[in-house]
């Protein structure tokens, strides 16, 4: 295996290292309840995908009630 002669400066080591970024992830609004989510999950302030309830999300009057 093929190995360096001499030691690969810092420099050039971060010039290398421009282009590891993380991706901004795209966010959408609910169609339900409006509120920011990510695409293709479900809502976690109301519990709707694609038009149907699919998570029953209790209020904040059923939790301080328990």
């Amino acid at each position: 295996m093929a190995l360096p002669k001499r030691k690969h400066s810092k420099a050039r080591r971060d010039k290398s290292r421009t282009h590891w970024k993380f991706a901004v992830s795209s966010l959408t609004k609910c169609p339900q309840c409006a509120s920011v989510i990510r695409p293709h999950r479900v809502c976690p302030s109301c519990g709707y995908y694609r038009g149907r309830q699919v998570l029953v999300i209790p209020s904040k009057e059923e939790g301080k009630k328990r």
